[in-house]
């Protein structure tokens, strides 16, 4: 049985080295095919079927990109453009974050009993290691000040450190996705930098769409008993992540220090992107745009995340146009 390290460290396939783009035109048909993909499979396909893990299983391996971020030129950028990322309080949690995820996700592979399921979501947990990687060269070649990581701990309840890890990213990526958008409109990051980061985004949907299948596939196959358990576990999860987002995070870095950490950053975070003044709805509304772009090139029959999009839905017909522009501005 593989040690978790070696779960988020090595592709299923046991590749130490991947390959580099033999030319720019590769690369481009690499990336046109990290986001558009349909299954061989015709019909309708039911919920929680053979067919349903058959193709969300498939979907992850074959829109993965070897290249990118795998080998990341960092653009060079000015003293101010560097003082605006530096100034963004994101970079402690999101190495964080992705330190936990890939470790949740190697835990929770270990407990899994179908094959197809297992590879896919070790597949994740590598993936989740190779975003940390990326992130921790970022911040150092920006020169990007970090508090030092806590140790990450095996969890005792792997399915639960599983849930919380996947309804988070759903949430985070939703707002993720509006918010790269905004800094781009924005010009708060420049046309290089936002070019080098796409290919991250991208992978955060591919990996909140495996989530949604996997839930929906697992949902299905749970006799009764089971599912009622399992549905009590989720609503637990929703109450904790909740809880979470209302205050801030205490963690312990490697010194034993306390640090307090913006579960929220990715709302929060509105404040320091936009250029100009920015209301609620009509933020909530560029994630919505952001979100159904990025989700449009798989196909239609796979599961999409939910929660956040119809939330935001209900939000945006119910607030007034104008409410929090004074909230979320530079």
């Amino acid at each position: 049985m593989p040690t978790l390290e070696e779960i988020y460290t090595q592709l299923p396939e046991d590749l130490h080295t991947l390959p580099k783009p033999k030319s720019d035109k590769e690369l481009e048909e690499m990336n046109y095919h990290v986001r558009h993909w349909m299954s061989s499979l015709s019909g309708s396909i039911k919920i929680g079927s053979k067919e349903h893990k058959q193709m969300v299983c498939e979907m992850f391996r074959e829109t993965f990109n070897p290249y990118r971020p795998t080998f990341m030129a960092w653009p060079k950028l000015s003293k101010e453009e560097i003082e605006r990322l530096q100034s963004l309080p994101i970079w402690d949690i999101a190495v964080q974050t992705e330190g936990k995820a890939r470790l949740r996700m190697a835990a929770y592979v270990k407990e899994l009993l179908d094959p197809e399921m297992a590879d896919a979501i070790a597949r994740n947990a590598w993936e989740e290691n190779r975003h940390k990687e990326v992130l921790a060269d970022l911040v150092k070649f920006y020169g990007i000040p970090l508090a030092s990581e806590p140790p990450y701990h095996e969890p005792k309840d792997a399915e639960w450190a599983y849930l919380v890890t996947g309804f988070s990213e759903c949430w985070d990526s939703f707002f993720g996705f509006g918010l790269f958008a905004l800094a781009e409109k924005s010009g708060f990051f420049s046309k290089e930098l936002t070019e080098t980061f796409e290919p991250i985004m991208q992978e955060e949907c591919r990996h909140i769409l495996l989530f949604a299948n996997w839930l929906a596939w697992h949902r299905a196959n749970l006799p009764f008993l089971q599912r009622v358990k399992f549905e009590a576990k989720v609503l637990a999860v929703y109450v904790f992540l909740i809880y979470e987002r209302i205050g801030l995070i205490e963690t312990m870095d490697a010194e034993g220090e306390t640090q307090y950490q913006d579960a929220n950053f990715t709302i929060s975070g509105a404040t320091e992107l936009t250029g100009k003044p920015t209301s609620i709805s009509e933020f909530l509304q560029l994630c919505l745009d952001e979100n159904d772009r990025r989700f449009s090139g798989y196909d239609r029959r796979l599961v999409r995340p939910k929660i956040a999009p119809t939330v935001a839905r209900w939000a945006v017909k119910i607030l007034p146009k104008d409410f929090g522009r004074n909230l979320i501005k530079g």
